[in-house]
């Protein structure tokens, strides 16, 4: 290698460590070129790979993946297992940045193994360190430890303190998640005095951030903005998108929690725009962060509509069979929907005085009989969403025709049965991961065809909203209205033997069935309300 292509590389590095990716690929080119001229491979391959992750680095990911490819290819071709593996590590990068955790599992290992053959211990430890992140995605915290130490110990022995400085950083991030505050605040500090030693401007940032992320645990908001400042103000000014969205979001998060709703839905939002399509798992983050914030404004349907653009990000990653964490998470995320539909469905009882707890016992005897009908747990858990916001629509009818103590004339029981479209009309913008939309529709439809709003009538009404129909005419009837007090539930079980045919004959028959242990909740809701 001359003495021209050493001076160009170190020139590039420099550049690199302050994150001036589209300088440094610049200067590389300059390498590549001088390095044809001269017949060097190595200076040819060397600075093929370092192009592939500056491109990366500027958020040029095609050219990166096109770069490191052909990096990949030659590095293999000329027996160069080192350049080889440096090329898959970054593909690795680019595969998981994707959201294709599998494949970057694979070339994170391949890269590994790679480094073990040309006896590069700063390759086996930056792959080392990216298995660890994979790790953490999953949820297994105690690999991804195992992972980062193991990074650690290589980047030591190679004498490589911007590895250090990510290892430790990484550690720290663990420790944070564990619930280790202490230990994670002491990994940073010693990574962040590394990086300003170095002058590694971007290592820095991304402990600013997670620094950010440590003061938000503490409780300590203004330190965890401040920490904040410090990374997006790095991030700006290296144009690094993806960072910047890190920072967006945690600054989302500490509004949030300062209680200032309006900056923290802004901030998310700016982050959930630079995530689309390019980093799922942000995004997905972003989103149910800011369905959160959407619930605490009061903003039910547009909390739910973040929370289904997150499901179904989480949902796609779940496709790979090594992201263990993402069952929790999805789980996690049914939980804030059902947190979300249940306070929706309190705000339409809040309005009508007599249905105090309807949505939530109808919900519950209608997924009793959706399970006896052979309704599936996975399902069970959406129908449940339909049944506490099948009235949702009444947010829509005025409160005197609600609490109107006599007979409605027939132009206000006409506003009272358009709450059937108004609720579909308003759950059209949520894509659920399963249809509910049928349940708010149909639930007053009857088998004999003449219910509304549609007057559909036997297999046409949607199977969903035929076990819902039982479940909230039992219901209705067994607790007080304005006109009348709540019935018994062997009463209301008489009345609906009387109006059989207004039923689905199979699901009527499942309920005769279970209607001993139905009563008794029913007898209970009629005594809380006396």
């Amino acid at each position: 290698m001359t003495p021209e292509i050493a001076t160009l590389l170190e020139s590039a590095t420099t550049l690199e460590r302050a994150g001036q990716w589209t300088e440094a690929a610049r200067t590389l080119h300059t390498v590549y070129e001088a390095s044809i001229r001269a017949r060097s491979a190595e200076g040819v391959l060397e600075s093929m790979v370092r192009m592939g992750h500056c491109h990366r680095g500027a958020g040029q990911r095609e050219l990166s993946d096109d770069m490191l490819q052909l990096a990949l290819a030659l590095g293999q071709a000329h027996g160069r297992p080192g350049i080889e593996g440096r090329a898959a590590n970054g593909l690795g990068m680019l595969a998981q940045e994707g959201g294709d955790l599998d494949a970057a599992a694979r070339l994170y290992l391949r890269a590994f193994e790679l480094g073990g053959q040309a006896g590069d211990p700063v390759l086996m430890g930056e792959t080392e360190q990216n298995l660890g992140i994979l790790a953490a995605i999953r949820g297994d915290l105690e690999e991804a430890r195992s992972r980062y130490q193991s990074a650690l110990r290589h980047l030591v022995r190679a004498d490589s303190v911007r590895g250090r400085i990510s290892s430790l950083n990484n550690l720290a991030l663990v420790h944070l998640y564990m619930g280790e505050l202490n230990e994670a605040a002491g990994y940073l500090d010693a990574a962040l005095a590394l990086a300003l030693q170095v002058g590694d401007v971007v290592r820095a940032g991304g402990v600013h951030i997670n620094r950010a992320e440590l003061f938000i645990a503490r409780g300590e908001l203004d330190r965890a903005r401040e920490a904040c400042d410090e990374g997006f103000e790095i991030f700006s000014r290296l144009e690094d998108r993806p960072r910047q969205a890190e920072a967006l979001k945690i600054y989302g998060i500490i509004y949030r929690e300062s209680g200032k709703l309006h900056l923290a839905t802004i901030h998310l939002q700016q982050a959930i725009d630079i995530t689309r399509r390019t980093n799922p798992l942000l995004e997905a983050q972003a989103q149910r962060e800011l369905s959160r914030v959407l619930r605490l404004q009061g903003r039910n349907r547009q909390a739910l509509e973040a929370l289904n653009r997150s499901h179904a990000l989480f949902t796609a990653l779940q496709a790979s069979p090594d992201l263990a964490d993402i069952d929790q998470r999805i789980a996690d995320l049914e939980e804030d929907f059902l947190s979300v539909v249940r306070y929706w469905g309190e705000s339409i009882e809040a309005k009508d005085h007599y249905t105090m707890g309807h949505c939530a016992r109808v919900a519950d005897y209608a997924c009793r009989l959706a399970r006896r009908a052979g309704m599936g747990e996975p399902e069970l858990v959406w129908f449940r969403m339909g049944a506490f916001l099948h009235d949702v629509g009444k947010t829509e009818v005025p409160e005197e025709i609600l609490n109107k103590p006599g007979r409605l004339t027939d132009e206000e029981r006409a506003i009272m049965q358009r709450h059937t479209v108004a609720g579909d009309e308003m759950l059209a913008p949520v894509e659920f991961p399963w249809n509910i939309r049928p349940m708010v529709r149909s639930h007053h439809e009857r088998w004999d065809g003449r219910g509304y709003p549609d007057g559909l009538a036997g297999q046409d009404i949607p199977h969903s909203a035929r076990i819902l129909r039982i479940a909230d005419v039992f219901d209705a009837l067994t607790t007080a209205r304005s006109y009348r007090r709540p019935l018994t539930p062997d009463e209301a079980l008489e009345i609906m033997v009387e109006d059989e045919g207004s039923f689905d004959p199979e699901l009527f028959a499942l309920f005769l069935d279970m209607f001993p242990e139905l009563a008794p909740t029913a007898r209970g809701a009629a005594l809380s309300a006396r």
